[in-house]
């Protein structure tokens, strides 16, 4: 019988590959600990920070057949929960940015029908937009805003690689922030 406390993280994440549950097991117990502090003195949200880092280790079981790490083990953890903190952090930026904007807006809005007129005037000229957008962008574009797909699921709709589909919703979204404006742009993703 193994005893998995005394294996390397290499031997650890070769068991893992083979969906050893045990091994994984090892790796949460290794890690879990320190990931958890590192996202939280990022943070400074305890459910964040625990969030955070079981949507690491969530993501390590289910990716783990195809898991190629470059580095050591500690070192991809590392990286992974520090790539989270950065969405969570800049996740909260534009949602606080949302907030003040549409707060700004109530505080300075005129009758109701006028924001209902600009708001379709918006909507319209961003669908222009586009819908001039290369078509295979404009395509995964509308699949992941308007369809809702994750990157995943339309990387395998479309027969495309993720990292193609992730390319072409951040080129569609600098296009459109740069006719647009960040703030106008979020008021029109906010209603779809």
């Amino acid at each position: 019988m193994t005893l998995y406390t005394t294996l390397t993280d290499h031997d650890l994440v070769a068991f893992l590959k083979d969906g050893d549950k045990t091994a994984f097991t090892e790796i949460y117990n290794r890690y879990k600990g320190l990931l958890y502090i590192h996202a939280y003195n990022r943070l400074r949200n305890q459910q964040e920070a625990d969030d955070v880092v079981h949507e690491l280790f969530a993501s390590l079981w289910t990716k783990r057949e195809e898991l190629f790490l470059k580095t050591h083990l500690s070192g991809y953890l590392y990286q992974a929960v520090r790539n989270r903190i950065i969405d969570v952090i800049s996740h909260k930026k534009v949602e606080s940015a949302y907030i003040v904007s549409l707060q700004h807006f109530i505080d300075h809005s005129e009758a109701v029908t006028d924001h209902l007129v600009r708001e379709n005037e918006l909507t319209a000229l961003i669908e222009k937009e586009i819908s001039a957008l290369p078509p295979k962008m404009k395509e995964v574009f509308e699949l992941s805003r308007k369809a809702n797909l994750s990157h995943r699921e339309i990387a395998s709709k479309l027969e495309l690689s993720e990292m193609t589909v992730k390319k072409h919703v951040n080129n569609a979204l600098k296009i459109l922030r740069s006719k647009f404006g960040l703030i106008s742009f979020l008021i029109y993703l906010g209603h779809h």
